[in-house]
């Protein structure tokens, strides 16, 4: 694992120049199937629940032709700048390639991240030329190593001294530019599997916080979005990037070549772009337990209380459960949501016409308790069960 440290002089080029002739344009075509679709879009290459179908409805536009663009982000200028952290790795295990980032910027997803599956991964930031991205893996997957590919570019790039590029291949070897003009601190850091580069950022400490929790995580099974979200937030928790009372955004993207795994001709299984959020890693952590619905991101419990005795109340004068024993236990803080109360609500959820609604069983919403009562009202019992439940339910305290 090796450092290097932008501000001493050996590890830089130093060349001051504007962007090279047709960089706008480029980095316009190269934008136009991503640019700005939503606060939050998400793919993921696997099976999902309907409820997860609608989540990664959002996702980025694969489809969209070449030629048309999409919408910017207002704050975004010429020239495109994302002073950023970032991590590109690789799983030698999986072959799946990959790279998270966040910024004191919108929509860093849009610009910085590029992988492709069987080839590698590349994070173009600082003064961000996007086009470093696909053309980089263009030479990987024509042959020419990491090294090669990031320096035939650079040589044509007379804004090589504001750019700061990490390069990573499947195989695992990889390449690194911080140009001189960089603001600081910045610097990047590699290792066997991966490349992390950063700018503007609290002090060397962030990459090397990045690193260690990357290589921690190396052989505890665990999917790549999975850990490149865990090493950003180590590095945001380490100091991060220095700036305040800035727009905020955070991304991670990986490409998977392993059958069933990815649905895209590209096998992108995982794009979470968090276009702006007041804390864009949390929320990269939390759309990606939610989606692949990781044990933690909810709250599991049976449910029990007032309420779920009052359902059984209801569901009991409405005939969908038998009325209670003369002399039963009458406690309105022992009853819980038991299998039997699940199939009542399931049988009154027929009742009323509501199959093709899809909802989890048991499910019971204020629309639902509006058609009990409705239901209730229509057999003449809404008074009598109001009654009921009117001493029950008062507020004591």
């Amino acid at each position: 694992m090796t450092l290097l440290d932008a501000t001493s002089p050996s590890a830089c080029v130093h060349v001051t120049s504007q962007w090279a002739p047709g960089v706008a344009r480029t980095r316009a075509s190269s934008l136009g199937r991503a640019g700005l679709v939503d606060e939050v879009s998400v793919f993921f290459g696997k099976r999902l629940t309907s409820a997860v179908r609608a989540l990664a409805c959002s996702v980025v536009f694969a489809g969209a032709p070449a030629a048309v663009l999409a919408q910017e982000p207002a704050s975004w200028k010429d020239p495109l700048t994302f002073h950023t952290f970032s991590i590109a790795a690789v799983d030698r295990a999986t072959g799946e390639v990959g790279v998270a980032v966040a910024t004191h910027a919108a929509c860093v997803g849009n610009g910085v991240p590029w992988v492709r599956v069987g080839v590698g991964a590349v994070a173009t930031q600082a003064d961000t030329r996007t086009d470093y991205g696909p053309h980089i893996l263009d030479r990987i997957q024509d042959g020419a190593t990491p090294a090669s590919a990031l320096a035939a570019e650079l040589a044509r790039d007379p804004g090589r001294d504001r750019r700061q590029i990490g390069v990573i291949g499947v195989g695992g070897l990889s390449a690194q530019h911080t140009g001189a003009a960089t603001p600081a601190w910045s610097g990047d850091l590699r290792g066997a599997d991966f490349v992390i580069q950063g700018n503007t950022l609290a002090g060397p400490e962030v990459v090397r916080a990045m690193a260690a929790n990357f290589e921690a995580s190396g052989g505890s099974l665990r999917h790549l979005a999975d850990r490149l979200i865990d090493a950003v937030a180590a590095a945001d928790a380490a100091g991060g990037d220095i700036r305040r009372g800035q727009m905020q955004s955070a991304a991670v993207i990986v490409a998977d070549p392993r059958p069933g795994h990815a649905r895209r001709e590209d096998k992108v299984s995982t794009f979470i772009n968090v276009c702006e959020n007041p804390d864009p890693i949390r929320e990269l952590r939390r759309v990606y337990d939610t989606v692949s619905e990781t044990l933690g991101y909810r709250t599991l419990q049976q449910f029990e209380g007032r309420d779920v005795w009052q359902l059984e109340i209801i569901l009991q004068a409405l005939g969908f459960l038998p009325a209670a024993e003369p002399g039963a236990a009458t406690s309105t803080e022992t009853h819980r949501l038991t299998p039997r109360l699940v199939a009542a609500v399931e049988q009154f959820r027929r009742a009323e016409h509501l199959e093709g609604a899809e909802a989890p069983p048991g499910f019971v919403d204020r629309d639902l308790v509006e058609r009990l009562w409705a239901a209730l009202g229509r057999v003449g019992k809404a008074q009598a069960v109001r009654a009921q439940l009117l001493e029950p339910t008062a507020v004591t305290r």
